[in-house]
């Protein structure tokens, strides 16, 4: 079957980990493109021209390109949960490595299912495999990926009141560490970790699987630092999350950081006043904000943590950002970055659908309280990608 396909797609867990040689070889052979699920996004390196990111409301263009066009669907070690992205019943000829037997066809009718270690069965499959001497397919997913990396300067670029969330991912991104490690939570933090963040070979990366557990990245991040206490740890996480549990756990940091190897340990707090992610969620549902399930109390945290003897740090320009990052990665004990961040910044999907635009024109007429703002940063966004897609033209042409 994979000899066969001439569009091969490869999705690709957390069950893969420690299979990364494996998988690109595969990927080498059959001409394929490689989509990580969240969960196995430190899996494959970022900077594999064909690695497209991840897929769904967090994914790519790519990713999603790759879904709608692919004959064969290879998915090793996930269990990728949401099949409305996934192709089309009858489009794509399937097949399914994992342990757990449980997930085998679970999301997609596999006609293949390969109960097993993913590495010990891919190491089996391998010499199975007949080179594919046509690359066209795979060189789509690396031009699409050259494009899709256009659109996300331009939208980190975009002006917001006061700073873009997508240009603190950006920023961060340009300075992670090989060895990092970096943790992200439930809300909005997810999607700029989906979108803007790239991760090496010696680097990890987690978040709560299922995307509905807040708090997740804290704990992550604190036990990361337990069982890794010589690599860097970057900690991503909104402003209602971290009065959840975060202001908590940074007195356990504060009890136990002076015994670490390395003292990096960043916290960055997207502080915007708002539980940001449902507020989106209910816009595209058709309703507007709705104030007293949402706002979120204004907290000094950075001078918190000044309290607690270790570093914060205030961000509120957009041109202190990347200082901020650089004075971070320098310290000397684990810091707080306090990002005054705009909590209407939209989290764009790769594709929008109908019902999500109805469902967002609906929740404006009905009167979303930061309706004006709402618009303002979505139309700056859409721009954002219009700009890009000219500047990706205009390079093809070239």
């Amino acid at each position: 079957m994979l000899n066969a396909g001439s569009k091969v797609a490869m999705i690709v867990g957390q069950g893969a980990r420690g299979a990364t040689d494996e998988v690109i070889a595969i990927a080498e052979q059959l001409g394929a493109g490689v989509i990580t699920a969240l969960l196995g996004k430190d899996v494959i390196p970022g900077d594999l021209p064909y690695h497209t990111q991840q897929l769904g409301l967090l994914g790519s263009k790519p990713s999603y390109d790759m879904m709608q066009d692919c004959d064969t669907l290879l998915m090793i070690g996930s269990n990728y949960p949401y099949a409305e992205f996934l192709p089309k019943t009858g489009q794509a000829r399937g097949v399914q490595i994992d342990l757990a037997a449980g997930h085998l066809s679970l999301r997609y009718p596999m006609e293949v299912n390969l109960a097993g270690d993913a590495k010990s069965t891919m190491t089996a499959l391998l010499p199975l495999l007949h080179r594919h001497e046509d690359r066209s397919w795979q060189e789509k997913a690396v031009e699409g990926m050259q494009d899709w990396e256009q659109v996300l300067i331009e939208e980190a670029a975009t002006k917001a009141d006061p700073i873009n969330p997508r240009s603190v991912y950006h920023e961060l991104n340009k300075r992670l560490p090989s060895d990092v490690i970096v943790t992200a939570d439930a809300g909005s933090t997810a999607d700029w970790y989906g979108h803007h963040i790239k991760l090496g070979r010696e680097a990890s990366g987690n978040l709560s699987g299922m995307l509905a557990s807040m708090l997740a990245a804290m704990p992550y991040a604190v036990s990361a630092k337990f069982a890794h206490p010589d690599r860097p740890v970057v900690c991503t996480i909104g402003d209602g999350a971290f009065q959840m549990l975060g202001m908590n756990e940074m007195i356990t940091v504060k009890r136990h950081w002076k015994s670490w190897a390395n003292p990096t340990f960043i916290v960055l707090i997207l502080n915007n006043g708002d539980l940001n992610q449902v507020s989106w969620e209910m816009r595209e549902a058709g309703d507007p904000r709705y104030d007293t399930s949402q706002l979120v109390e204004r907290i000094d945290y950075a001078g918190y943590t000044e309290l607690l003897g270790m570093k914060g740090i205030t961000v509120e320009r957009p041109e202190d950002v990347a200082g901020a990052w650089d004075a971070a990665f320098a310290a000397d004990c684990p810091v707080v970055l306090d990002v005054h961040t705009d909590p209407n910044v939209p989290p764009l999907p790769a594709h929008v659908s109908l019902k999500e635009a109805k469902g967002f024109l609906a929740a404006m007429r009905k009167g979303d309280p930061a309706e004006v703002s709402v618009i303002r940063d979505s139309v700056r966004a859409v721009g954002a990608e219009l700009k890009a897609g000219v500047k990706n033209a205009l390079s093809h042409d070239d």
